[in-house]
């Protein structure tokens, strides 16, 4: 079965264009290297029909059953990233390819790179389609909601591995280092032999385009810094920003906050997040508008949402990034004691942004997400963070993506729901202690439910109103006239 596995992977990788037919005996015998065969049979009778996924699956099955490699995690990932680099074309040639395309459409260069990135399985397409999607109407819109169950757990052997090896090497220095292109792995650290990233040069640096190998929405993508340094909002951030969208009009661009809890990301390597997907956040409407002295050209607006939200918009970016300037300037000295806003504690910075760039027609729009990552005694993981009554569904930093509307929910929830499920149908269960009060609310509030399907349904509602509650806690003005008060410095 091995050489029928071999000869379909080979074929697969023909059929979606990784590698010429010319290419098959060179490939071929890459592979028998690495699971250790001498030979090829001169006729395969039949070859295995399934996905590449599917087909890295049973080779990888056969390296550990024929001891090839140790059954670990860490080993399995570095074989599969290894046979996948073999149909893989050098960064040089991806580059240009992409570049060639990018002349006639950025669309059609990102198309490409996208198709390829899944179908060299950097982009993790089989363990992706294991997490949990809905959609549930809030009064916000409809809020993306996620559980997040595409990440493998590791193994006992693998952590006690992980443990016991301690690797000297400080390279690459993150897993968002340029340097992670073509690394094979180690124990405790991703195989990306497979792994190949796009040169795009913003403002006089080089920057690297590259897919998420857990993508959460459509070609949710990463653009790194070539410099191993700390992610910073500022003026140059928002430069950055709008003209990467100037480059690819078809992608919105965010970054994560820079400070530790409203971060929600790895502050260590300057980074930010992008892709092509319609969030709840962008077809928020205005709650109303304001004019900002000195910025005539540049309409701003506070969005209907849960979280703080200034919009600009404007045909001219240069004087789009002085007022967002002018903005995050006035904000990260801001302080509001009635509304539990603090700028500094000593020293220390409480307050950033979260900003987002996209076209809008010929005008650039910036959402800046006004946050604050100060915390009290009565909520030590952050004032402006999940409460403690909501942390049962979603007790994680709200970063770039949640911001936008689309909760990234942990995995234990998959089997926690379940229980609740039984419970409102009726059946016995073993609710999570945590889980109790909600649990013993949504029982009173619906009663008994006749089936599964219509527990699903209230669960999935309710699971909604939840993480907008969280996405409420987070926002720093809590009403109108607290967000007219900030509004008022912009224009002294």
């Amino acid at each position: 079965m091995i050489y029928q596995h071999i000869a379909g992977l080979i074929q697969k990788a023909i059929d979606v264009q990784l590698i010429e037919e010319t290419d098959h005996i060179y490939v071929r015998n890459q592979l028998l290297h690495l699971l250790d065969l001498e030979a090829f049979p001169e006729s395969v009778k039949q070859i295995t029909d399934k996905s590449i996924p599917e087909l890295l699956d049973e080779l990888i099955s056969y390296a550990a059953e024929n001891n090839i490699i140790e059954d670990v995690f860490d080993d399995k990932e570095i074989l599969s990233a290894k046979i996948m680099d073999t149909f893989v074309a050098l960064p040089s040639t991806i580059n240009q390819n992409f570049y060639n395309k990018y002349d006639r459409s950025p669309v059609e260069a990102t198309d490409y790179f996208y198709e390829l990135s899944k179908n060299s399985n950097y982009i993790q397409t089989n363990r992706i389609q294991k997490n949990i999607h809905f959609k549930a109407d809030t009064g916000y819109g409809e809020l993306d909601i996620t559980i997040n169950l595409s990440k493998p757990e590791k193994d006992p052997e693998q952590i006690r591995r992980e443990r016991e090896i301690k690797h000297k090497a400080d390279y690459p220095k993150c897993v968002l280092c340029a340097e992670n292109e073509g690394y094979a792995g180690r124990t405790g650290y991703p195989a990306r032999a497979n792994h190949r990233v796009i040169t795009v040069p913003l403002l006089g640096e080089n920057w690297y385009l590259q897919y998420s190998p857990y993508v959460y929405y459509n070609e949710h993508s990463i653009l790194l810094s070539e410099a191993h340094r700390d992610m910073k909002i500022d003026k140059k951030a928002f430069e950055r920003l709008l003209t990467f969208v100037e480059k690819f009009p078809h992608y919105f661009v965010g970054s994560n906050a820079d400070l530790p809890i409203v971060g929600g990301s790895i502050l260590s390597h300057d980074h930010y997040q992008a892709g092509r997907y319609d969030f709840a956040m962008t077809r928020a409407e205005n709650a109303f508008t304001f004019v900002m002295d000195g910025f005539s050209d540049v309409t701003a607006s506070v969005l209907t949402w849960p979280l703080s939200v200034i919009r600009l918009n404007s045909e001219h970016p240069d004087n789009l990034i002085e007022a967002a300037d002018h903005i995050l300037t006035k904000w990260k000295n801001y302080s509001d004691p009635s509304a539990n806003i603090q700028a500094f504690t000593g020293k220390t910075p409480h307050n950033t942004i979260t900003p987002i760039a996209r076209r809008r027609g010929k005008n650039y729009e910036l959402d800046l997400v006004l946050r604050n990552n100060r915390t009290n005694e009565a909520h030590p993981l952050g004032i402006f963070h999940p409460h403690a009554d909501v942390q049962h569904i979603k007790k994680e930093n709200i970063g770039l993506i949640e911001v936008m509307g689309l909760a990234v929910l942990p995995a234990r929830l998959k089997e926690e729901l379940a229980e609740i499920r039984k419970e409102l149908i009726g059946e016995e269960s073993q609710i999570a202690s945590y889980h109790q009060p909600w649990a013993d609310e949504l029982k009173e509030k619906y009663g008994t439910l006749p089936d599964s399907k219509e527990a699903d349904d209230v669960l999935e509602k309710e699971v909604g109103n939840k993480f907008a509650r969280v996405l409420e806690d987070a926002g720093v003005f809590k009403d109108h006239d607290a967000f007219e008060r900030f509004i008022h410095t912009l224009n002294r």
